[in-house]
């Protein structure tokens, strides 16, 4: 069970990772947008969070658990490859 604070849970790394992820998600129009409901694709702003996250892991790379650098290079694959495959 993970703490919370003011109901939200505490953040964590992985937890801002994978927020980042789903913006990628929704940015690629692969799942909808929870404000609207809505699929849209940006794909200028997809490759900029895919960006965010590869600068984020170079700058932070040697101070990340094992489980957190695989879900971050795991992460990372799967968004570069769905952008990939939108952009043909």
């Amino acid at each position: 069970m993970s703490e919370e604070r003011g109901g939200m849970p505490i953040p964590t790394f992985s937890t801002f990772v994978l927020s980042m992820a789903s913006s990628v998600l929704v940015n690629l129009g692969e799942v909808p947008d929870p404000a609207t409901g809505a699929l849209q694709e940006n794909q200028e702003m997809a490759r900029h969070v895919i960006d965010t996250l590869s600068m984020l892991k170079d700058k932070v790379e040697n101070g990340l658990d094992e489980e957190e650098k695989r879900l971050l290079d795991g992460l990372l694959y799967e968004l570069r490859l769905k952008f990939v495959i939108k952009k043909t």
